[in-house]
């Protein structure tokens, strides 16, 4: 096949990056498909079960996903300019974490279903009805595509703390 996927290197909190909205992508070529399959390749290596196409430092609305457990058949799903249409007025809560923001986890409520539309890899459009684990993640994902994070979700005490605890990491790093 010849397709070489490249791991690219995750964008970490406190990047300003992470804070800005992505832009839509107007035409799905080779170079957009190119993007998918790494994003699916770095998520997977990480790994996680999300990820937006910012958290690789590209600002363009697409985030892959794949809920899979361990030991079953992978699942990769592509989405391509998403868009929250419906959403449940019952709601779930998960343990959320986040590949940008690492070993940290909290509790987030979100609506328990959700359906979406988007492009998929190929520039399909398609309706996807999500619930559970996977409507929890392709809501923190499309959140990215606005700048916003699960952490946003929380106190603003823990927000901080969080935040802070990153900006010293970040940091130390620098030196």
């Amino acid at each position: 096949m010849g397709n070489v996927m490249t791991i690219k290197p995750l964008i970490i909190l406190p990047d300003p990056l992470l804070r800005q909205a992505s832009k839509p992508i107007e035409q799905i070529d080779t170079e957009i498909q190119r993007l998918a399959d790494d994003m699916l390749e770095t998520m997977y290596d990480a790994p996680g079960i999300g990820l937006a196409a910012i958290q690789i430092g590209v600002p363009r609305r697409m985030l892959v996903i794949d809920v899979a457990r361990e030991g079953e058949e992978k699942k990769p799903l592509v989405f391509i300019n998403p868009e929250i249409v419906a959403s449940s007025d019952e709601r779930s809560v998960y343990e959320e974490g986040c590949l940008s923001i690492p070993d940290y986890y909290a509790e987030v409520e979100r609506p328990a279903r959700v359906t979406v539309k988007h492009l998929d890899r190929d520039g399909k459009e398609q309706l996807t009805e999500a619930d559970g684990l996977l409507a929890t993640c392709v809501q923190h994902e499309i959140d990215h595509l606005n700048g916003v994070l699960f952490i946003d979700y929380i106190s603003r005490l823990k927000r901080d703390m969080v935040i802070k605890k990153f900006t010293k990491a970040a940091k130390s790093k620098a030196l």
